[in-house]
């Protein structure tokens, strides 16, 4: 097939890879985000604008930071919507506001083309293993249709409901990854304020109910002090953002969800820890506590 991508960056580049490794045409724009060399050495075609990628392919997929991004690519000036012709299908498996995302999918089934949201979990060693899990909205039919190539990108892919649905799956799968960031880190915290040897306390725990993946990966690196980037600390922020102002206009209560966005709103303050891995969120307890584990 044709398809095209659009946002080519942690997550977005080993993605578009294993499309191309698939047998895929691939098209992007060098005016949204940098294009690895790689990529076009193993043969991505490079359009000048999200509209030229819309008129050649059947296919759209959307992989940005933010809903503004996501906003300037399918409406702005030589956006995806300005030049795409009934019938094709976008995907924006970027993790966005679910509001906007129900806006963006009725402007294209006004054009006559079909939308699904498509956000995923499993970080940038999930994109790049090809065993994302994919959280999908929008029409049965569509989903089935479009299932090949959600398989060359995931394991678990699941269609949740109605537009909006996917993102509104990822939000919740965001609250409990930092709920269990939180709490991995304030144990570790404990324990080695207390005396005792954080990683034999970690390998202790998995072997109980207390285990868990964020315990398992994530808590090595908290140990190791290594917060290289897989998934940082300010995306996950602008996630749990999209979390609360749901809640706000759901009108209902997500309190530990706002106390640990404060926790990462501290690591994002100190020494660009936006920047850092989210499993840095250890340093903000540890600050509390005026204690680092060791």
């Amino acid at each position: 097939m044709k398809i095209g991508f659009i946002g080519l960056g942690v997550m977005g580049k080993p993605m578009a890879r294993h499309l191309l490794s698939a047998g895929h045409a691939l098209f992007s724009c060098a005016n949204v985000s940098e294009i690895n060399p790689e990529l076009i050495a193993d043969g991505l075609h490079v359009c000048d604008s999200p509209a030229e990628v819309a008129s050649q392919v059947e296919i759209i997929i959307t992989m940005l930071p933010d809903t503004p991004d996501v906003e300037k690519v399918l409406l702005g000036e030589q956006g995806v919507l300005s030049a795409i012709a009934p019938g094709k299908i976008i995907i924006d498996m970027s993790s966005i506001s679910p509001s906007e995302t129900r806006r963006f999918a009725y402007l294209a089934n006004d054009k006559g083309c079909e939308y699904l949201d498509a956000p995923v979990s499993g970080g940038q060693a999930g994109a790049e293993a090809g065993t994302l899990s994919i959280m999908v909205g929008g029409n049965a039919q569509t989903f089935e249709q479009v299932m090949p190539v959600f398989e060359i990108l995931g394991q678990n892919i699941n269609l949740v409901g109605d537009i909006g649905s996917g993102q509104v799956c990822k939000i919740a799968n965001q609250i409990i990854v930092a709920l269990n960031i939180e709490a991995v880190s304030e144990a570790l915290v404990f324990a080695s304020r207390a005396g005792a040897d954080p990683a034999k306390v970690k390998n202790a725990l998995l072997g109980g109910f207390a285990s868990s993946k964020v315990l398992e990966h994530h808590a090595d690196k908290m140990i190791e002090r290594n917060f290289e980037p897989g998934f940082r600390i300010d995306l996950h922020r602008k996630d749990l953002s999209l979390a609360l102002n749901a809640a706000q206009q759901l009108g209902i209560s997500l309190p530990n969800t706002a106390s640990t966005q404060q926790l990462f709103n501290s690591c994002a303050s100190h020494d660009d820890g936006g920047n850092k891995d989210h499993s840095s969120l250890i340093e903000a307890l540890e600050r509390l506590a005026n204690h680092r584990i060791s």
